[in-house]
């Protein structure tokens, strides 16, 4: 049967087959032994497993069903014999994740051939979206738990462990927390004494244990539990949480609730960047916000593209990222402040107490209030994130609130102290405020709505494809290098269908879509 003769021209695995034709793959071939022969050709495995997320396959027994059944999945095959679920798995989970980014950036660079992707004509547009781990729901470990625990038995310890060395001819002269070698010294003194004095361990029914024979067994479990809770805690890094079933997932706030009740799942947070609207770079992340993504994301995209203007949402803004771009001028940065919607609104425009409503002088720096009262500068403070950056903060303090008529309105933040005894304090931190007064400026730019709208296009509009019209919201393996490479094949496999949709709306070449006027 010639299988071409029943594939139609337009059929989008005529397009995946001649755009991976055309890619060379020297990191991937690089993965395989330079013993023997392989059994199939990288490319054409390559082939099928993206034509496979085309269409909704992820399954590897099911792509080696379909390599049996499907005509495309044949043709794909180019008269190789179907592959096994296993070799199929191999290759995904063991050749594709050592190289997910070379092939991504092979494919952008053949677009970028082609006159399709341009980053001269373009932006790069980033957006993030949290996917379900395959890791089970209800296998997990919170970290203030665990610490919790540590506490309580370090407590235990310290109160019983005295009595138990004394009742065995031991002495206890630790100082501060009791570690597990410290236990373990106690074990091993205790054993000496017990073959030395013959004594036996028992177990069974009606036999007795002894006093050296318990004080063993208590040591064991207290070190046993230990070094558990140590190897939680340090799992867990800096995160809250992680899955017992997928430890680098975290248990993460979903879109999807399907017992509608706010149910935390084990997921990773994924950072997408598209240009003239194809994928061409990707992060897996096990943190739960975006902000601290954009910066590590940043560095890959820089070290493989001519990054010139990067286009985020409100979810990545903070000060630390403002001072990296600040830091790095060649980078044109275009976010929208988190504040943006919500000072459209008429209620945040007449609150009082906020900052932003308040008049400030920069010559005195000085604030003054709705009723005319100045906030005078009394001090500053520092915070550090949980990235170990270090924001300034310069608080402002009003000595004039006592007999206000409208101290209830400006002062909402709650405190013990009596709202009478109380005055207005502001804390500021001044080079944010300015950067995003500077920014509020910015994308209000026609420029900037340009920008922005093709954001949410083209960057949320991969997220809005790959869940909604490709099904896909769990991944099917473990680990943030196996997941990435599940989301490699995604984002071809959505490439290959943009171009393939492009072409049939006469869309070719295009970069942006244009702001349309009423």
């Amino acid at each position: 049967m010639d299988i071409e003769k029943n594939i139609p021209k337009d059929e989008p695995a005529v397009l995946l087959s001649a755009i991976v034709e055309r890619m060379k793959l020297k990191e991937l071939i690089a993965t395989y032994s330079d013993a023997g022969r392989n059994e199939y050709p990288p490319k054409v495995l390559l082939k099928i497993c993206i034509y496979g997320y085309m269409r909704k396959i992820i399954s590897t027994r099911e792509i080696e069903r379909a390599c049996r059944e499907n005509i495309n999945f044949m043709y794909l095959l180019n008269g190789e014999a179907p592959p096994d679920h296993n070799t199929i798995h191999r290759f995904r989970s063991k050749h594709l994740a050592s190289c997910q980014d070379a092939i991504l950036k092979e494919m952008a660079e053949i677009l970028q051939d082609m006159g399709e992707l341009s980053f001269e004509n373009s932006a790069v547009f980033i957006d993030g979206t949290k996917i379900e781990s395959v890791g089970n729901r209800y296998q997990f470990v919170w970290k203030k738990s665990v610490q919790k625990h540590m506490e309580k038995l370090q407590q235990t310890i310290r109160e019983k462990l005295p009595g138990l060395l004394k009742s065995v001819g031991l002495r206890f002269y630790i100082e501060g927390e009791v570690k597990s070698k410290h236990l373990q010294k106690f074990r091993k003194q205790l054993c000496a004494i017990m073959k030395q004095e013959k004594i036996e361990k028992v177990s069974g029914k009606g036999k007795r244990k002894s006093q050296h024979q318990r004080v063993l067994e208590t040591l064991e479990d207290w070190i046993g539990r230990i070094k558990s809770y140590t190897a939680k805690v340090h799992i867990c890094g800096s995160r809250s949480s992680y899955c017992k079933t997928d430890p680098e997932a975290t248990f993460m706030r979903m879109k999807e609730d399907h017992m509608l009740n706010g149910q935390l799942k084990p997921g990773y947070n994924i950072n997408t960047a598209t240009v003239s609207e194809y994928v061409v770079g990707n992060y897996v992340s096990s943190d739960r916000t975006d902000t601290v993504t954009a910066i590590p994301f940043m560095e890959k995209l820089r070290s493989a593209y001519p990054v010139k203007r990067v286009v985020y949402d409100s979810g990545y803004e903070s000060e630390e990222n403002y001072r990296y771009f600040e830091e790095n001028p060649g980078i044109e940065l275009y976010v929208k402040p988190a504040n943006y919607e919500q000072k459209k609104q008429r209620k945040y425009r007449t609150d009082i107490s906020r900052r932003e409503n308040m008049a400030y002088d920069r010559i005195q720096d000085t604030y003054t209030c709705a009723e005319g009262k100045i906030l005078r500068k009394v001090g500053t403070k520092h915070t550090k994130s949980s990235t170990g950056f270090v924001s300034e903060k310069t608080i402002y303090e009003c000595g004039e609130c006592s007999g206000c008529p409208r101290k209830g309105e400006c002062i909402r933040s709650r405190s013990a102290t009596p709202l009478d005894q109380r005055n207005k304090r502001l804390e500021v931190a001044q080079y944010f405020a300015e950067q995003r007064r500077n920014m509020t400026e910015k994308i209000s730019t026609d420029e900037g709505k340009l920008l922005r709208m093709n954001r949410s296009i083209q960057a949320e509009g991969v997220f809005a494809y790959i869940k909604t019209d490709l099904s896909f919201r769990r991944f099917m393996t473990h680990g943030k290098k196996r997941v990435g490479a599940e989301w490699t094949l995604l984002a071809l496999a959505y490439n290959v269908l943009r171009m393939h949709h492009k072409s049939r709306n006469g869309r070719l070449g295009m970069h942006l879509y244009e702001m349309v006027t009423v």
